[in-house]
């Protein structure tokens, strides 16, 4: 662990200030840490990939002899040094050729680790000619394959990839911001047979326009295009994944009483309302509702009514006798 000591400075102090545990946690940096093993393949696949995760990230260029597997308290270090919490190491040997370990940490101790080789049918940036899009956007990402919603492997690279690439949290939406998608492919899994590869691919986006609403769409792809082998795997203990996946207080959404979703994600309300008296019911506000043309009794009959020529045609007879 490295020893804590009290800021001399405002420069230090707003560091170990930016360090210190937060509602809305920083924007996570990835550390490019190259090992004693690593070529130049894996230092361009790594270039390439820094390029994606712009601009949150650090990157080692003197070699270190780390065996992530074996003992991570140099990764830890590092970690903590940097203040960064994704870490990827690459190393190649005769049994692990091309090899990227892609390293989480929580509390700078390791979360989770995973090995993904680079195949030899790789392209690089290089390779491409095609635009790029600009340094700092958000991309979209696609998983075509079925297990990455059922084998642990699998979802565990879903949740890497997502949580490397995530960049900023924010509630704006702009459409303009919108220009490449990362694109993961895997096949099917068979019992038996070795894990399919993941496929790594990224592609800018091109609108056109249409004779529908909506413009025309178009994927180009301009790189780079890698595919892993899937190696090595831990993951975390239960008491760090808990740790990890808790929610503070203050971020949790507060239950309204009485309401909630249906089948269709309509809100339902309930509401409560007190023992109602029919007796005392409010129903005279009406001319024919006073209580004076009330016909009530056994012996009310209706009185006939005498039409007649020049009088008023609405007196009863009886009156017109009286007369």
């Amino acid at each position: 662990m490295i020893r804590t000591v009290k800021p001399k400075n405002a420069r230090s102090k707003r560091a170990l200030k930016n360090k210190e545990a937060k509602l809305t946690e920083n924007t996570k940096t990835a550390l490019f840490v190259p090992g004693s093993t690593s070529n130049k393949l894996l230092h361009d696949v790594m270039v390439d990939l820094s390029a994606l995760k712009k601009p949150d990230i650090k990157r080692f260029s003197k070699k270190n002899d780390i065996r992530p597997f074996e003992d991570s308290s140099k990764l830890e270090f590092f970690s903590e040094k940097n203040d960064t919490s994704l870490i990827v190491f690459s190393s190649s040997s005769k049994k692990r050729k091309n090899n990227l370990t892609f390293v989480r940490t929580f509390g700078y101790k390791v979360y989770d680790m995973i090995e993904l080789m680079v195949m030899e049918n790789f392209k690089l940036l290089n390779d491409f000619r095609s635009s790029t899009f600009n340094v700092g956007l958000k991309p979209m990402f696609t998983f075509n394959g079925g297990v990455f919603e059922s084998h642990p492997v699998y979802m565990h690279i879903k949740s890497l990839f997502l949580d490397f690439f995530r960049g900023d949290q924010t509630d704006l939406q702009d459409v303009a911001g919108l220009q490449y998608i990362i694109s993961i492919t895997a096949a099917d899994f068979e019992e038996g047979q070795p894990l399919p590869q993941v496929l790594f691919r990224v592609y800018t986006l091109k609108t056109y326009k249409s004779s529908q609403k909506v413009p025309r769409v178009e994927l180009n792809e301009i790189g780079p295009r890698l595919d892993f082998a899937v190696g090595r795997r831990e993951g975390p203990t239960p008491e760090m994944e808990k740790e990890a996946m808790k929610k503070p207080k203050q971020l949790q959404a507060k239950t309204v009483k009485n309401v909630e979703m249906d089948a269709m994600g309509d809100k339902i309300g309930r509401v409560h309302v007190g023992k109602q008296d029919l007796n005392n019911l409010q129903t005279r506000k009406m001319k024919g509702l006073k209580k004076r043309f009330d016909q009530v009794g056994e012996d009310f009959d209706d009185e006939e009514y005498v039409y007649d020529d020049g009088e008023d045609v609405d007196e009863p007879a009886s009156k017109k006798a009286k007369i």
